[in-house]
Formats: C-alpha cells, sequence, structure tokens
C-alpha cells in the first residue's frame, strides 16, 4: 500500500518539478503559463481542481448520512457550472489577452478600459482570505485520508502535502499545476471508480444494494429533512439553490485561471467537452460510493462520516488498490491546493500590494509563505472539509460572479457600484450562513442574487438600460 501511494505521487512530483523546462521565468508565464495551454489540458486541470478534496472526503460524507437526496448536489452543481461556462469563459479568456493581467481580480479590475484599483485591492484581500481558508480544507482532507489507511498522525497529510505542492509550485507555477492535475485527474476517476466496481461487488450487485438501502430510515428519500418548504416546493427551492452552487464556479480565481490561460478563445467548446464529460463521470461515481458506503459501515455515530471513504478501501481493497485510493485522495487535494497557493499569491503580488512584483524569484517566496500559512491553518483547522470548502466557495461566488456576470453580458459598472457588488453579495452570504439558513439553501444563491440586485438598482436609478444580450 505505502510503495504504490509512494509511486504515483513521485510520479505526480516528477511531472510538476518537469515544467521547469519550459519556464519562460515572467510573471504571465508563471501565473497563466503564457496563455499556451490546449484545451484538452485546460479541461482535465479544471476538473481536478473544481473535484477536490471536497469531492472524495466532503460529497462523500454528506452522501453517506443524507442518502439519496445529495443527488440534488451533483444535478444542479453541474448544470449551473454549465450554464456559467456558457456566459462567462470566453469573454474571460478574451478580456485576459486583452488587458494583460496576470490575476484573475486584475482582468476585471481592467475590464472596462479603466483601472479599477481599490476594487482590485478589495479583491485581492478577499481571495487571499478565503482561498486560504480553501487551501486548508484540502490539507485537512489528505490528512485524513493519511491518518485512517497509513496510521500516520493527523497533521502529517498537511505537512507532507504542503510540501510537495511547494515543490512543484516553486518548479514551474501554473503551468506545473495544470500538468500535474491532467495526470492527477487520471488516477482521480480510477480511484474512484475502482472503489464503486468493488463496493458495488461486495454488496452483492445494484438490485441488493438498492435492497438494503431501502431498510435506512429516509435514505431513498429525494429530498433533505427539515426542508425551508415542504415536499415537492422545498425540494425544488433545494435543487435550485445548489444550481447556484455549480454557477458559484465562476467566482473562483483557481478554477477560472484555468480557463484564463486557454490558448485561444475559440477553442473554449474543446475544454468543455473535456470538463463536463470527466466532471459528470467522477460525480455519479462519487455519489455512488457515498451512499453504498452507508451499507458497508452501517453505524454513523461511530466515526466521522468524512471518513467514509478511506474505511471502505481499507475493508474492500488489497493494499495496492487502498494505496490507488489514497494517491487519488491526495492526488484530489494536492490539485486544488496548489492552484488555490497559486492565486493565493497572485493575488498578493499583483492585487494587494502597491508595487506589483515582476521578478520571479519574489513570487516565488510569496508562494512559499502562502504554503505555509495554509499548512499553519490546516493544523489548526476545527471544521469539517465540507463546511470549510463551501463557506469559502460561496463567499467567493457572492463576492466575484455577480460582477462578472454583469461585465460578460456588456455591463459596465462604475468601481463604486462594483464594491458595492461585491461587499453586499458577501454580507449576505455569511449573513445567512450566520443565521443558520444554509441547510436549507445554498448561501451563495442569495449572495448572487444580492450582488446582482445592487447593479439592478443602480441602473434603475440613473435610468439606464440594462444590457439585453450577451456579448460571450
Amino acid at each position: 500500500m505505502l510503495a504504490s501511494f509512494l509511486f504515483f505521487l513521485a510520479i505526480f512530483a516528477a511531472i510538476g518539478i518537469s515544467s521547469f523546462l519550459k519556464s519562460r521565468g515572467t510573471k504571465k508565464d508563471y501565473y497563466l503559463a503564457s496563455q499556451d495551454v490546449p484545451p484538452f489540458l485546460v479541461g482535465l486541470s479544471a476538473v481536478a481542481t473544481n473535484n477536490s478534496g471536497y469531492m472524495f472526503i466532503g460529497v462523500i460524507g454528506y452522501t453517506y448520512a443524507t442518502g439519496l437526496a445529495s443527488i440534488w448536489l451533483m444535478v444542479g452543481w453541474i448544470l449551473g457550472d454549465f450554464l456559467g461556462s456558457l456566459w462567462v469563459h470566453k469573454s474571460l479568456c478574451r478580456a485576459t489577452k486583452e488587458t494583460g493581467e496576470s490575476s484573475y481580480a486584475g482582468v476585471i479590475g481592467h475590464w472596462s478600459g479603466a483601472r479599477f484599483a481599490a476594487w482590485q485591492r478589495l479583491a485581492g484581500v478577499l481571495s487571499l482570505l478565503f482561498l486560504l481558508a480553501y487551501a486548508s480544507a484540502q490539507l485537512v482532507a489528505g490528512s485524513k485520508a493519511l491518518y485512517v489507511l497509513l496510521d500516520l498522525p493527523i497533521w502529517s497529510g498537511a505537512v507532507i502535502g504542503g510540501l510537495i505542492v511547494a515543490a512543484y509550485c516553486l518548479a514551474g507555477g501554473i503551468r506545473a499545476s495544470i500538468w500535474t492535475d491532467a495526470a492527477q485527474s487520471l488516477v482521480m476517476i480510477v480511484a474512484m471508480g475502482t472503489l464503486l466496481l468493488v463496493a458495488t461487488n461486495a454488496v452483492g450487485g445494484i438490485g441488493a444494494a438498492i435492497e438494503s438501502m431501502g431498510k435506512v430510515d429516509g435514505f431513498l428519500s429525494w429530498y433533505p429533512r427539515d426542508l425551508l418548504l415542504p415536499g415537492a416546493a422545498g425540494g425544488a427551492l433545494f435543487a435550485l439553490s445548489w444550481l447556484f452552487a455549480g454557477l458559484s464556479v465562476i467566482g473562483q480565481p483557481h478554477v477560472m485561471v484555468r480557463f484564463m490561460a486557454l490558448r485561444s478563445a475559440d477553442r473554449m467548446v474543446q475544454a468543455r467537452i473535456w470538463y463536463y464529460l470527466w466532471f459528470t463521470a467522477f460525480y455519479v461515481m462519487a455519489t455512488g460510493v457515498g451512499m453504498l458506503a452507508r451499507i458497508l459501515l452501517s453505524d454513523p455515530g461511530s466515526f466521522d462520516a468524512e471518513l467514509a471513504l478511506p474505511m471502505m478501501a481499507t475493508e474492500l481493497l488489497p493494499p495496492v488498490l487502498v494505496g490507488l485510493i489514497l494517491a487519488g485522495v491526495f492526488a484530489a487535494t494536492m490539485s486544488t491546493a496548489d492552484s488555490l497557493v497559486l492565486s493565493c499569491s497572485a493575488a498578493l503580488t499583483h492585487d494587494i500590494l502597491p508595487q506589483r512584483i515582476e521578478k520571479t524569484w519574489m513570487l516565488k517566496v510569496a508562494t512559499l509563505v502562502i504554503t505555509a500559512a495554509a499548512v499553519g491553518w490546516a493544523l489548526l483547522n476545527k471544521q469539517s472539509v465540507f463546511s470549510l470548502v463551501v463557506l469559502s466557495w460561496s463567499s467567493l461566488a457572492s463576492a466575484f460572479a455577480p460582477l462578472l456576470i454583469v461585465l460578460a453580458l456588456g455591463g459596465r459598472p462604475s468601481q463604486k457600484v462594483c464594491i458595492a457588488m461585491s461587499l453586499l453579495g458577501l454580507a449576505t452570504a455569511l449573513l445567512w450562513r450566520w443565521l443558520g439558513w444554509h441547510g436549507h439553501i445554498y448561501e451563495g444563491m442569495p449572495g448572487i442574487l444580492a450582488g446582482l440586485a445592487v447593479f439592478g438598482l443602480m441602473k434603475w436609478l440613473v435610468r439606464e438600460p440594462l444590457p439585453s444580450s450577451a456579448n460571450a
């Protein structure tokens, strides 16, 4: 088990470090791979970054606890993600080339030709805060897997993951991240598929699995319990809110930077095909594994639900394949953690500091500092992976997605309106969570709607027509 795990880690590290050979030694190359990434790498990299430890640890744990109703997370997330890609991705890729900026916030802040320095600095601070929290969650996910499968101290996974991420981020920047993401996406889907097949066989096939699930109270219910509205209406509202979770991907700098690095905006359709085929297959398998875990690990009160996948692996698989599963989990956490670390580094060096840093060695020092901070946060973290990821995801989405939608649809808000949209959207999402309503409706939904409402109100007050068609 340990040998196969170390084998895959060595491959990932070698791929990442080898990207140094193509490094051009510029800031744009470090953060955007000189915008020369082919569609298949963009698609696979975005899949690996999006489907992180959240999917291996968080979603499987949530499905274990919730049952069939968790399917609405999958349906809503993928559909919302797809709708967002139709409106935004191509416009963002074009704007990246036109503005010449190296960061997500930099492109948005220069979208209309004017330099919105105050908004860009605010966006940089928000990115740094929430992406750092997100990165710590990925390292926690890796720690949980190592704790169960190798009986290592709970802190060790965060430290090991941080060292590996630092190594290939320092070597090749975003190119190293994208290259390793592509390899990691292959290991992730093979690992999840292997566990799904073995688990299905262990419970006696699909028919026997459904029969056993039916014996668990409420496990095959279509809608979660304690919804805001009763019956189908509550279920529809719950599913709609998770559609906004998928739409929220446009507010995630670490994912969108992949599409910003695409060789040509005209090849976005090819990148989408790779992305959504891989994404859908992986999410379906993760949901299936989570449901099967409830049959195989039938005492939900005796352990942390987010440990369901590594515990299943140790019970069902031989050591070599357990090493594959562990490599898959670690691949998922690292593929997102490295992207988050680089996006934090870009926010610090390009958006927050008054004098932009251009020297590559200084960018790498910033990356090291960010990595150390993420490891430290992971070691002190007490929240679940699922909770911390959703909080970070919804906060970033509420701050950035409304503005990006408006820009992609042709709107040109002033800097003051941009700041108001970001702050009110974020405040709404955080208030929603603080009130405890996020259990009924994903907090990114009211957050995004609040941000869009600010723009709509400002347009109404000045009596200007809203943009009627997309230019994406």
